[in-house]
């Protein structure tokens, strides 16, 4: 009879578990979208600051000659 409890017992933790797991697919898919916008918002960020800087290097490469 132990063993049949046991039993039981870790197949309710199994459903109970499976079902926790299925039901957090979509907040990780929503995760995944938001972490998704702030690496290419960062990225493009980082992009207009290099673009800045060149135009600044290249105007003092210019100003000097």
């Amino acid at each position: 009879m132990k063993e049949f409890l046991v039993g039981l017992l870790m197949l309710f933790v199994f459903s109970v578990l499976s079902l926790l797991g299925f039901l957090l697919v979509p907040l990780l898919l929503v995760l995944g979208l938001f972490l998704r916008l702030i690496l290419s918002f960062i990225l493009i960020l980082f992009a207009v600051w290099l673009i800045g800087k060149a135009t600044l290097m290249s105007i003092e490469i210019m100003r000097n000659k």
